[in-house]
């Protein structure tokens, strides 16, 4: 067995663990089409690296994830991303909706999961989660529909996806989740087709930069993160940063075998 002798446990306690935040989803939150950056999720991830306190990010986006997908597996991805002993994840972030308003068979077929049924999942699933961790939602952003139907048999239309979107943004203000919009910015820019794949659903590298570029300025995300916004390193000498943990009891046990 080993012990950590006193000057050592003294020097442990200076030592701070970031945050874990876990990112859950889709193939958006994936990461899929972004050839370059490995989608906006890595390039949150590299983005705040280098910073010493800033959150250590987990990409558990699964390409076709659905919302019940995404709720069954919610609770073991949740449990086993502490990192140390006794440890959970600080923060989660969901991205999730698209393949849920897919339309099969054909253009006006039924739902991947029809409205009613999204709306009263997405409730549960926000509840379960916030109950975990904070948590924050991403909104969704527009299709080609030209390009429809995806592997023959799957449509997808800005119709529906603008419902989701408002029931996703009406589920997170019932329970007070911080929700961030990308649709009406998206829609505004009139020529969101050239920052999609050329499947029609999929941001480009210059779609992913773009939801990056947001992601990595949301106030809300920030706050929790105890990062400025500029994103910038908040030192402080002399005072534990928010939002990071010390592990001094925790690294003694660690350490006994």
């Amino acid at each position: 067995m080993q012990f950590i002798s006193s000057s050592l446990v003294s020097d442990v306690e200076l030592i701070k663990v970031p945050p874990k935040l876990i990112a859950l989803g889709d193939s958006g939150v994936f990461g899929w089409g972004d050839s370059e950056g490995g989608g906006w999720v890595e390039r949150l991830k590299r983005h705040w690296m280098p910073r010493p306190q800033a959150p250590v990010i987990y990409n558990l986006g699964v390409r076709g994830d659905g919302l019940e997908r995404l709720a069954v597996r919610l609770p073991q991805e949740f449990s086993v991303r502490g990192e140390l002993r006794r440890q959970q994840p600080q923060g989660l972030l969901i991205g999730i909706g698209l393949n849920d308003s897919a339309r099969v068979g054909r253009v006006d077929g039924r739902y991947q999961l029809e409205p009613e049924g999204f709306f009263y999942g997405l409730g549960r699933l926000l509840g379960q989660a916030k109950d975990l961790a904070p948590l924050f939602v991403l909104g969704l952003t527009p299709v080609n529909e030209a390009a429809m139907p995806i592997a023959g048999c799957l449509w997808y239309s800005n119709g529906d996806l603008a419902k989701y979107n408002r029931l996703l943004e009406e589920a997170c203000l019932n329970l007070q989740v911080p929700f961030l919009s990308l649709w009406p910015e998206a829609i505004a820019t009139g020529d969101w087709q050239r920052q999609l794949c050329a499947d029609g659903i999929h941001c480009n590298s210059e779609g992913h930069r773009w939801i990056f570029e947001r992601v990595s300025a949301w106030p809300e995300l920030l706050t929790w993160a105890n990062l400025p916004p500029e994103g910038s390193c908040l030192l402080e000498a002399g005072r534990a940063v928010s939002g990071v943990q010390e592990i001094s009891n925790e690294f003694g046990t660690f350490l006994q075998t």
